[in-house]
């Protein structure tokens, strides 16, 4: 091997495991929503969402702005189709996630959200031509084993509509996923952007549908666009910019994190101690994505795929 083509492998090793820690860090920045949703008194789901997009649509729009200093209609139009494919995902996601809480347990949901590296790992292969190595898929299954016994004395039949939304969103954040991936050769910050505001969009067409009001308590809307605005907005500009070196597949894997410290910052707040099953699952599950993270850097680069 030429020193040439050492360095390149290098420099190559060196963003990938750079992104994997940018996806690592994006999943505990989304970890702690559970704290704002938890604090908000009286806004119903759909008013939660529209605040919240608001929020994100803020957040991102001026990085965006600043990023292409200040030529936001070509940053939208260069990302293309492909950022409106993730942004759709990623909108309806965010929003059957909502349902799924205030339809079921916390449990069922986690345990259905699991699927998502699993459908991402399938649809990747499909749609991108990704390879999902040994390497991850043993992660995969540490990771699912870990979910398991964390909501395993929790996990009840629930509700069926619960269920589904759950499993809506896993298939959410799998496409959005696989379509920041197959739209890496461009800057696709822009489908974080266009995710909040079709959230948005959907959320306000519900509250007028239904003739609900957009009003609430000052106090939750401003955690609601807090919540949008600092917590998922800057997770997702963190998320989005680690996706350009790592696969579809990991990406929803190491995103797990937010499983992992959800409880901890529950606990911390609100004094809620965690069972000694989720403690023994949240072990497992965070070896699983911290070893995934930091072994295998050197990968063939996949072919780029159409969504």
């Amino acid at each position: 091997m030429t020193q040439a083509a050492s360095a390149a492998l290098a420099s190559e090793s060196a963003a990938v495991l750079r992104g994997r820690i940018l996806v690592l860090l994006a999943g505990a920045g989304l970890s702690l929503g559970g704290l704002f949703i938890r604090s908000i008194q009286e806004a119903n789901e759909w008013q939660i969402l529209f605040w919240r997009s608001l929020g994100i649509v803020a957040a991102l729009l001026v990085f965006i702005a600043l990023r292409s200093k200040g030529r936001l209609f070509q940053a939208f139009r260069a990302a293309g189709a492909k950022s409106v494919i993730a942004g759709l995902c990623l909108a309806a996601g965010f929003t059957c996630v909502i349902f799924s809480i205030t339809h079921t347990t916390v449990a069922n949901t986690l345990f259905m959200l699991s699927a998502g590296p699993f459908l991402t790992a399938v649809f990747s292969r499909i749609l991108l031509g990704e390879d999902v190595t040994r390497g991850t898929w043993v992660a995969i299954l540490g990771a699912a084993i870990g979910i398991a016994v964390m909501v395993g004395e929790g996990f009840v039949a629930g509700d069926l509509f619960g269920n589904l939304m759950a499993l809506a969103a896993a298939a959410g954040f799998a496409g959005f996923s696989i379509a920041l991936r197959s739209g890496r050769g461009v800057d696709m910050m822009p489908a974080t952007c266009l995710a909040g505001l079709f959230g948005a969009i959907g959320a306000a067409a519900i509250i007028a549908l239904t003739g609900g009001g957009f009003g609430a308590p000052a106090a939750d809307i401003g955690l609601c666009v807090t919540y949008g605005a600092v917590v998922i907005g800057c997770s997702l500009i963190v998320f989005t910019l680690g996706s350009r070196h790592v696969s579809a597949t990991e990406l929803t894997l190491l995103s797990l994190t937010e499983v992992v410290l959800g409880p901890v910052w529950v606990w911390l707040a609100f004094s809620e101690t965690p069972s000694p099953l989720t403690l023994l699952g949240g072990a497992i599950l965070l070896t699983a994505i911290v070893g995934r993270a930091a072994t295998g850097i050197k990968r063939r680069r996949p072919p780029i795929g159409v969504v």
